[in-house]
């Protein structure tokens, strides 16, 4: 299959990449990139490695605050979007259920999981009908299906309301030439990860590989033997946002390396 880096079929698209300066989303920004798109992203400030040619907007996307700022921002910078792609998202709840999961860890998870997507698709999808094109592609997790109850519950249950929203908003804009589409990881080997890695095997006394593995078997296991990797993930993102896959919407793909045990 024909890569955007070789046709730059991207050319002339506008794009907003939420999340953009790290993991996932940092590997989806820079082949977008690749394949001939101008690209925005958000954080919530600048990381000092950004090269200072790089579309960015300082805004934090879980405030509707936030959200108004980017949305403002690609009217600026770029004058109109014709792809979305939101990343951002995470958990920082603590482990033991949902005994601890408090009122500020559940609105943490939506505010971070489901209301920036909510948001600045609502802000966004007024230019897109209006031109009668776009993608928007939510990034969800396997955790909407595959839950880890242990520390994890409200970031899963956020993910499983962002992929029912998504698959709604399909459903409404799709006839109207705005494609919608879900990308569901399961465990990336970001910087993030590798981090967590380390600090596993450093508390287990052991080294990188045996917690890596460790960590696959507390997933059930992974049948391709290893974590995906962030461009493999920007790749599957670059396909669904060219016009090759112009008759995909409404639909999840789902990139575990065979983690998630049904059909």
């Amino acid at each position: 299959m024909a890569t955007g880096s070789d046709t730059r079929e991207l050319a002339g698209y506008r794009a907003l990449v939420t999340g953009g300066t790290q993991g996932i989303g940092a590997a989806v920004a820079a082949r977008l990139r690749e394949a001939g798109a101008t690209v925005l992203t958000t954080a919530r400030k600048r990381p000092d490695a950004l090269a200072s040619d790089r579309l960015f907007v300082a805004a934090d996307v879980a405030t509707a605050e936030g959200c108004a700022v980017v949305a403002s921002a690609v009217m600026e910078q770029l004058g109109g979007i014709d792809i979305v792609v939101h990343v951002v998202g995470g958990s920082s709840a603590p482990g033991g259920g949902f005994a601890v999961l408090d009122e500020g860890e559940w609105h943490r998870a939506l505010s971070q999981n489901l209301f920036p997507a909510v948001r600045l698709d609502r802000a966004l999808l007024p230019k897109m009908l209006e031109q009668g094109s776009g993608v928007i592609v939510h990034i969800t997790s396997i955790q909407r299906q595959l839950p880890l109850p242990e520390s994890t519950m409200a970031y899963a249950a956020a993910k499983a309301a962002l992929s029912n929203y998504s698959k709604g908003l399909s459903k409404e804009v799709s006839p109207k030439g705005i494609r919608v589409v879900r990308v569901a990881p399961g465990w990336v080997e970001t910087e993030a990860a590798v981090r967590m890695v380390n600090r596993l095997a450093k508390a287990e006394g052991t080294d990188y590989q045996a917690a890596q593995k460790g960590l696959m078997a507390s997933l059930g296991g992974i049948p391709i033997g290893r974590p995906s990797k962030p461009t493999e993930v920007a790749d599957l993102v670059a396909f669904l946002v060219s016009p090759r896959a112009g008759s995909i919407t409404g639909t999840e793909y789902v990139i575990d390396g065979g983690t998630v045990p049904t059909a």
